[in-house]
């Protein structure tokens, strides 16, 4: 929740290939004072069912920018392994973008929700609403 003196952070999934929400990916975000400072990672959690992170760690006061890393190699691997108990060989091996990093700037007292269109060749992000 974005107070008067701090930003907030909501992200979702869909994978764009199946038209499903993208379930159990590894999301960490990390936070920085100032475009000269460090990004400090505050925590991280994974998707659910609806391919959502409903517990991202709250951004501190004095936050300008926001880093959201989510591991999609991991997700596409998990894929690939339950299409290959369908079919004995899958065209690819591993996932084109091991991980998704989006950077973004954030004032106080706004909510960012930002969406993730997943497929495993490409990827577009936008502020959500």
């Amino acid at each position: 929740m974005s107070t008067d003196t701090t930003a907030s952070v909501s992200t979702h999934i869909l994978d764009t290939s199946i038209g499903r929400p993208a379930a159990s990916v590894a999301v960490s975000l990390a936070a920085r004072s100032g475009s000269d400072a460090l990004y400090v990672t505050l925590g991280a959690s994974a998707t659910d069912a609806d391919g959502r992170c409903k517990d991202l760690p709250a951004l501190p006061e004095g936050t300008t920018h926001v880093r959201l890393v989510f591991d999609t190699e991991t997700y596409f691997s998990k894929k690939q392994a339950e299409a290959q108990q369908d079919a004995p060989r899958v065209r690819d091996s591993g996932a084109f973008f091991p991980e998704v990093t989006i950077a973004f700037a954030v004032a106080p007292g706004e909510h960012y929700h930002v969406p993730l269109l997943l497929n495993p060749f490409g990827y577009s992000v936008y502020r959500g609403s």
